[in-house]
């Protein structure tokens, strides 16, 4: 395993971690879950990624059970929670005072930790001032029930404003965010995070670097019956791999096969290793419903070296979408 600090920050975090959004307390089973976490961690990842909204908290609660039962030393593993959607009366979601305060002590009370390594917005609220959010979280960073405190799928603005704010203030601010990044779905992470990679030297914590999937080649054929697609709550998935934008991403998808065969690899292990070629990305958060599937792209470390500029571009010549700055004058 390989590590990497969190942006500016001074945390280390392996360049790969578990995730167990759809998967924990929903997909699988609290003994695989278990055996997931096992893996992970004998692998060398110390980042494990969870969040309120999880399967109603039970992610939170599986993985917290297995935490306790590993007795795994707290210094030897960073874990996180997000707060947005904690439920659907008022004060239960949201980034208000009440709602942040709570959120990360019912986390807390879930994962069965003293505290939160990670914290993050999950989304933003627009109904919350933006100073309230910051000032709450600087406030839970001063009680030691966080340490670090950070972003998902925020834009980029408000993000800059949450860091003003916090300096302007003389509160600790956001140092790290959470957007999925992968061959598919790049224009947020590479275009509109540039500034404040180079600005502010805000870490990621990246996720479906598979792009829920699709980049497995498994939905080259159709939908199969046991994947994630057919999920109640993911009906957009399988809207969006039925139609003709899911034909157009197969067509790439077989075309990043024979570079994955070449290189005598799978075609998993290089997409995540192409999301590790990126400087910016501090860590590949990965998910799997099934341990033979973690073992595989655990061994991703292992393909980077091997995608040189050549490969590198051929393989942008089949995506074929490169964000493209604006030009100006």
């Amino acid at each position: 395993m390989e590590y990497k600090n969190l942006g500016r920050s001074g945390l280390k975090v392996s360049r790969l971690s578990l995730g167990s959004w759809v998967t924990f307390g929903n997909q699988i089973g609290d003994d695989v879950a278990e055996q997931l976490m096992v893996k992970a961690y004998d692998a060398g990842v110390n980042f494990f990624d969870n969040a309120e909204v999880y399967a109603n908290g039970k992610s939170e609660e599986v993985m917290g059970s297995i935490l306790k039962k590993m007795g795994w030393s707290r210094d030897t593993f960073v874990v996180s929670s997000k707060v947005f959607w904690g439920g659907k009366l008022p004060n239960q979601y949201g980034l208000s005072r009440k709602h942040v305060t709570e959120a990360c002590h019912a986390a807390l009370k879930r994962l069965q930790v003293d505290y939160l390594d990670l914290f993050f917005c999950h989304r933003a609220d627009i109904e919350t001032p933006l100073e309230e959010t910051v000032f709450a979280m600087n406030d839970l960073i001063r009680q030691g029930k966080i340490l670090y405190w950070g972003t998902s799928e925020w834009d980029a603005q408000r993000i800059t404003e949450a860091i003003g704010i916090a300096k302007e203030n003389h509160l600790v601010p956001p140092v790290m965010e959470q957007p999925q990044y992968n061959m598919f779905h790049r224009d947020r992470f590479e275009l509109e995070y540039r500034n404040l990679y180079k600005n502010f030297g805000y870490g990621t914590t990246i996720w479906s670097p598979l792009a829920s999937g699709m980049l497995t080649g498994k939905y080259n054929h159709g939908l199969p019956a046991d994947t994630r697609a057919h999920l109640p709550e993911l009906t957009w998935l399988k809207e969006r791999f039925s139609g003709p934008e899911g034909e157009e991403m197969v067509r790439k998808v077989q075309a990043l096969q024979q570079i994955a065969d070449e290189l005598g690899t799978s075609l998993p292990k290089l997409a995540i290793a192409w999301c590790l070629k990126n400087p910016n990305v501090s860590t590949v958060i990965l998910g799997a419903s099934k341990v033979y599937q973690l073992e595989e792209n655990l061994a991703a470390l292992e393909v980077v070296e091997q995608l040189n500029e050549e490969l590198m571009q051929r393989i942008e010549t089949i995506l074929n979408n490169r964000p493209k700055f604006p030009v100006y004058g």
